[in-house]
């Protein structure tokens, strides 16, 4: 399902290699000559794969990219625990000639271990369908480039994603079973809520089993998809990707909600929340997988009366999803003096940096460019978002084509992109002018944003959306931004569960803003600010 992409997006550096056993790149043994001193057309490489994917050398579209290429790729597959191999595999110098995959390697280690991979940047000849990518959207070939103008690791497109990934659900057979107007402000939302746990709005004769709110879990290291933080865009503050280490811009400006005083009054909610019995009493200590079952209710009985989610049937189930509608952004009051936002996540979605690599010894470099060029072949890169042309894809022989619904009728098309390829993992470049038709859950998805839309396009997405993964660092700023930002985010966290719980949050307000401002967070603020002005300008 999206949400498990999704989910992944924040946990994907923590991938692990299953076997490492011979990746060095030298992939030397009997085949054809390589210009550039190979005698083999065979490689080795490295994919960090979806838990969902199944073994990618049954994948057909994987086995014609080799043979158009001329390769013969040993694929070694990764599920977790990536964070602590590949370290000591850089410092050994131990490489595959591939590494393909999102969260594979970072900047930072780019950086780090310079001279370990090749500069896309001299072999752009041999990639003519990455030069098209960078004509056609100059800000991809801006993600991949270094200070220094290097290119390390490539990126990808994928076109179709929508503008925000988080949209906030209600039920609204509980509304109408209550009596109840979609609520517009928080306070309307408290009274909802409060009529949710109070009046059995399930209508079971249990007025005890309706949870009123509930959200993904939240990790150590800052915010994602589906938490309570996209309700900061109430205050006028534009997230992006939920909220991350709280880093946001505003009028141009980089700045972090975690200090500022809109966050405070978020706070005063939560708790309020909490307080009444609003909240799920688990939800910092439940598992994903709890919180999905929770949204999909017993049968046809929810049991989730408002949260956030992808999609209405990937959250609910098919069985539940069409006692839910989407919500526009909630105001904080009417006469709050601010117009409210949302998290843009476009960027996020749709672009992605360092998705393959070739390591510089590699015997076959002229084979390694050939299989990476034909990765972002129009054909090719749209297999690797939504899997094999005729499996996967109807190619309907006008040019056009059509994103087929599972062959398993009891799985969601979401869960089916993930089994069937390598998806939002991969390399590639989705053209802005291939026709194709979209599944049934993409389709929703759109349709379910259109609460958001007005709202999202209202945004200033060059004076108020952080251009995140754009921005470019040394690595002594890297080194320094990842060490303030530890602090921070540990302090942040702490109290983000102990207000919501507990309160407290008017009281210990300046004590709290003191210790984040002793992490670091106007060094990091600095840094980024020259960054993003780098970038704008």
């Amino acid at each position: 399902m999206e949400t498990k992409k999704l989910f992944m997006y924040g946990v994907m550096s923590g991938l692990t290699l299953s076997v490492l056993a011979g990746c060095g790149g030298g992939s030397g043994s009997e085949g054809g000559a390589s210009e550039n001193g190979g005698d083999s057309s065979q490689l080795q490489a490295v994919f960090l794969k979806h838990p969902l994917t199944k073994d990618i050398n049954e994948m057909q579209w994987l086995n014609e990219a080799e043979e158009t290429a001329g390769v013969d790729i040993n694929w070694e597959q990764v599920t977790a625990d990536w964070d602590q191999k590949v370290g000591p595999m850089l410092s050994a110098g131990d490489l595959p000639d591939l590494i393909v995959g999102a969260g594979g390697i970072n900047d930072s280690q780019h950086q780090q271990f310079k001279g370990m991979f090749i500069d896309f940047s001299e072999h752009l000849d041999q990639l003519p369908n990455v030069q098209q990518l960078f004509e056609n959207k100059p800000e991809a070939e801006a993600l991949a480039t270094t200070l220094d103008g290097e290119i390390f690791g490539l990126p990808k497109y994928q076109r179709f994603w929508p503008t925000s990934a988080t949209k906030q659900f209600i039920n609204q057979d509980w509304l109408d079973n209550l009596g109840l107007e979609m609520p517009t402000t928080w306070d309307e939302l408290h009274e909802v809520l409060l009529a949710f746990k109070e009046q059995d709005a399930n209508g079971n004769g249990d007025p005890n089993d309706e949870i009123p709110f509930d959200w993904s879990p939240v990790g150590t290291g800052g915010f994602g998809f589906f938490q309570p933080t996209v309700l900061l865009a109430s205050t006028g503050i534009t997230p992006v990707g939920g909220g991350g280490q709280g880093y946001f811009l505003e009028d141009g400006e980089v700045k972090n909600f975690f200090t500022d005083e809109r966050y405070k009054e978020f706070m005063v909610f939560m708790n309020k929340l909490y307080a009444d019995g609003l909240i799920n009493s688990e939800v910092f200590t439940q598992e994903y997988t709890a919180y999905q079952s929770l949204g999909r209710g017993e049968g046809d009985v929810g049991k989730i009366g408002y949260t956030f989610g992808w999609e209405a049937s990937d959250r609910f189930g098919s069985e539940l999803a069409g006692q839910y509608s989407s919500m526009a952004p909630l105001r904080v009051s009417e006469d709050y003096d601010s117009d409210p936002s949302w998290s843009y996540d476009f960027y996020n979605l749709n672009y992605g940096t360092n998705m393959i690599q070739i390591a510089a010894d590699t015997e076959n470099l002229d084979g390694a460019l050939a299989f990476v060029n034909e990765l972002y072949a129009e054909e090719t890169s749209m297999q690797v978002l939504f899997g094999d042309l005729g499996t996967n894809i109807e190619d309907k022989g006008d040019g056009s084509y059509a994103v087929l619904p599972p062959e398993d009728e009891s799985m969601d098309p979401g869960t089916w992109k993930w089994t069937s390829t390598w998806a939002d993992n991969g390399p590639m470049y989705i053209r802005d002018d291939l026709d194709l038709e979209l599944g049934e859950d993409m389709s929703a998805t759109l349709e379910q944003l259109e609460p958001l839309d007005a709202t999202l396009e209202a945004i200033d997405t060059e004076q108020d959306v952080l251009p995140g993964s754009f921005l470019k660092y040394t690595t002594d700023d890297i080194n320094t931004m990842s060490l303030n930002n530890t602090d921070m985010i540990n302090t942040a966290i702490t109290y983000f569960g102990q207000w919501i719980t507990e309160g407290g949050v008017e009281e210990q307000w300046d004590q709290y803003v003191s210790e984040i401002e002793g992490s670091g967070i106007d060094q990091t603020l600095e840094i980024m600010q020259e960054a993003y002005d780098n970038y704008s300008n």
